[in-house]
């Protein structure tokens, strides 16, 4: 069993020659622990959901790109890096909506480039180095996130949030959940509503399993609860992650997202979105631009491997949708507060800190 500590822990590591995950898909009932060691099999982590949210995809396919790499065979650097091309597609194609998955990528394949006098070997070394850093400055993101987050936190909070954002979807602390657990120890969390998160309950499996590790007071209800708890003045304020934030602001996170904006705008109670700046995409205009992800509709008929709906039926499951950036108070960055104007502030944030990070 994973402890947990003054800075929470952590549900991906690299250990020597191979990257260590804990394998969400058995969560709560069992903790277990993958090795993996090939690309390949961080492509099946990433599809299968073993490994999810977006800045810890974003990790893993860094790690992934390098597994591969190392295999490749000592050639010139026109050839080496054709198939570094071939495993970055490769690795894209396992989840569309994350930008922090191709962001993670294209931030390596810069890195090489940067790198192209120098021998394979001494390349390949660099991009374990890159992969590593990412997975460093992830960490530090998301507890200047927490940190960040306070401000907006009242005293005695009762805090609505979807799907997960802790340290199970980053490479520690989390997002959302950041400002959660950074709240609780300053004692300004009265109890956290967590949504179940249909169909795959990320929040009942997955976000419960953190708070009740943490031990941060929480109740989990219905995806179908929250705008009765609304409309009985019982939250405070709603706070979520992110998968993709477009230039205006517009932000694709796991699907439900948008029913709670509509509801909290309904009720002025505040909604906040918490992500680092690897999640800003700012070569997407808004959010009809933003590639959804469907899923298998298994995930919507059954529970498990229990049936639930009537066989051969037809089945929408989108993973995401799009909430408006009208609906949205303000993003909590490891920079700080933005609020609108989005398409400028959120742009003058993403530039700085892309320039800074070279």
């Amino acid at each position: 069993m994973a402890k947990s500590n003054d800075n929470g822990f952590h549900s991906i590591t690299w250990e020597d020659d191979h990257l260590r995950v804990i394998d969400q898909t058995f969560l709560p009932s069992r903790e277990i622990y993958t090795n993996l060691n090939t690309t390949g099999q961080v492509w099946e982590a990433i599809k299968n959901m073993k490994v999810r949210g977006a800045p810890a995809i974003g990790i893993a396919a860094a790690y992934g790109l390098y597994l591969g790499a190392r295999d490749i065979r000592e050639s010139g650097f026109e050839s080496f890096y054709l198939e570094i091309e071939r495993l970055k597609e490769y690795l894209e194609s396992s989840r569309p909506t994350a930008v922090n998955l191709q962001w993670a990528l294209n931030r390596i394949m810069t890195t090489i480039q940067a790198h192209k006098e120098k021998e394979i070997s001494e390349l390949k070394d660099i991009i374990l180095q890159t992969a590593q850093t990412i997975h460093d400055e992830d960490e530090r993101l998301c507890k200047s996130i927490g940190e960040n987050g306070l401000e907006i936190v009242p005293d005695e909070a009762h805090i609505l949030t979807h799907c997960n954002t802790g340290a199970l979807a980053t490479s520690k602390f989390g997002t959302a959940f950041s400002v959660i657990w950074h709240a609780h120890r300053e004692n300004k969390v009265k109890t956290v509503w967590v949504d179940e998160t249909r169909p795959l309950l990320q929040g009942a499996r997955l976000t419960a399993w953190e708070l009740k590790k943490e031990e941060i007071p929480f109740k989990l209800i219905t995806d179908s609860t929250a705008g009765f708890l609304m409309q009985q003045g019982l939250v405070d304020l709603v706070i979520v992650g992110a998968d993709r934030i477009a230039a205006n602001g517009d932000t694709a996170n796991k699907i439900g997202t948008y029913n709670l904006a509509v509801l909290a705008n309904a009720h002025d109670i505040p909604f906040y979105v918490a992500a680092p700046y690897s999640t800003i995409d700012l070569s997407i205009e808004n959010g009809e631009a933003i590639p959804i992800e469907e899923r298998d509709t298994a995930e919507v008929t059954k529970i498990g491997s229990k049936e639930i709906a009537p066989a051969k039926i037809e089945v929408y499951n989108p993973a995401f949708d799009v909430t408006p950036q009208h609906l949205i108070t303000g993003f909590i960055t490891d920079n700080g507060l933005i609020r609108p104007d989005y398409k400028k502030n959120l742009g003058n944030f993403s530039s700085r800190e892309v320039s800074m990070k070279k």
